[in-house]
């Protein structure tokens, strides 16, 4: 049975693309409602976090171009939550699908080597390796290699158009949140979810027995997941 809040025992969590919207939310989250005796930030570089945070987390600086040197930076965790990757247009075409494929599925063999039990991948709603679109098929890709690790359970959450502020500037994603977030108040699963909703959700996946081996969150899911889950402040 997985950990209840507040009582993180000798659990441990791992958490790929902490320097990322969800990413920054989920461990806001995971340090509010202390489910894990032990959270390891694995990343390229150190993150400048604060003080208190700093002396929650541990952080492992790893090199993703030579990732199966780094393989003890995933040691020890019960679980694995990724939110790891870029876009086309920052890292260009071979640099996206490195990041967002293979950077995540060779992390996802370590991990599993390493003992990890459950396997936490946000993903993208529409994401299929047959898609004629780069960015939904690597997605499908990504999303079949994970499985294919054998994870005693995989938790996959296809998000719609992420709602967030972001620190870097997208201007032209900046014009698509504002006027998603003006249809979120008529249609607020249909279109965008908020990045606070997408990891709380991710935490209840942990909170909660899984449905199989194998589970496939839409964003009407995650909606749905991320409200069951009490707001909590740091």
């Amino acid at each position: 049975m997985a950990a209840a809040a507040g009582d993180g025992g000798s659990r441990a969590c791992f958490v790929l693309g902490a320097s990322g919207e969800t990413g920054r939310a989920l461990l806001r989250e995971l340090l509010a409602r202390r489910l894990f005796a032990r959270v390891t930030l694995v990343g390229r570089r150190r993150l400048s976090l604060g003080e208190e945070t700093e002396a929650a987390v541990e952080q492992a600086v790893v090199d993703f171009e030579r990732l199966s040197e780094h393989a003890a930076a995933f040691q020890g965790h019960d679980v694995g939550f990724c939110c790891l990757g870029t876009t086309r247009a920052k890292a260009g075409v071979d640099g996206f699908v490195r990041v967002d494929r293979d950077y995540v599925a060779q992390a996802a063999e370590l991990a599993r080597a390493g003992g990890c039990k459950h396997f936490v991948l946000q993903s993208s709603r529409g994401a299929n390796r047959h898609s004629r679109f780069l960015y939904l098929r690597v997605k499908g890709e990504v999303e079949n290699l994970v499985q294919a690790v054998g994870f005693d359970r995989c938790t996959i959450l296809r998000p719609a158009v992420l709602l967030c502020k972001r620190q870097e500037s997208r201007p032209m994603e900046w014009m698509a949140q504002q006027f998603l977030g003006v249809v979120a108040r008529v249609f607020p699963t249909a279109y965008s979810v908020p990045v606070d909703t997408v990891a709380r959700a991710m935490v209840a996946t942990v909170l909660q027995p899984g449905e199989g081996k194998v589970e496939v969150l839409e964003n009407r899911a995650i909606h749905e997941l991320g409200k069951a889950v009490p707001q909590q402040g740091m």
